[in-house]
């Protein structure tokens, strides 16, 4: 028996409700994977704008979880 024949038997054993509920998450993730796969690029078809947008998001992702303790006394070099 494969993956989507046991998924479906198990399904056919639920309530009629909790059937739908699991339609709709299914479509959630349809639509999710759809949504991913249209943004991929090939290695043609980037551009620098696009990789530098990519660059700047890599290196600051997580960055809006670390905690600000800087202060001006922190500062190496000050314009004025």
């Amino acid at each position: 028996m494969n993956y989507a024949q046991s998924i479906v038997d198990r399904i056919a054993t639920l309530p009629p409700e909790k059937q739908v509920e699991i339609l709709d998450f299914v479509e959630f993730i349809a639509a999710r994977h759809r949504e991913a796969s249209e943004h991929v690029l090939e290695p043609g078809e980037w551009t620098d704008s696009t990789f530098s947008e990519l660059s700047m998001h890599q290196a600051l992702r997580g960055i809006e979880h670390e905690p600000f303790n800087y202060t001006s006394l922190d500062l190496k070099e000050r314009w004025l």
